[in-house]
């Protein structure tokens, strides 16, 4: 039985109690984990061209509705 599998038998194992606890340990790393991708994402610049086209496409929706 490889790790993971022993893993997931132990978790599906856990009192209910016990698995709320880390499921929620769980979403707060994965919360963590993406903020921390996203933030060097944007140090990198990797999100200015999102950004341009987003701000773009707002400005064009503006003048489209002043029209």
């Amino acid at each position: 039985m490889s790790q993971l599998e022993q893993i997931e038998t132990a978790i599906l194992s856990l009192p209910s109690h016990d698995f709320e606890k880390l499921r929620q340990w769980f979403l707060n790393l994965d919360y963590e984990l993406w903020d921390e991708q996203i933030e060097r994402d944007i140090a990198d610049g990797k999100l200015e061209a999102l950004a341009a086209e987003a701000l773009a496409k707002f400005t064009e929706s503006i003048n489209e509705f002043e029209r």
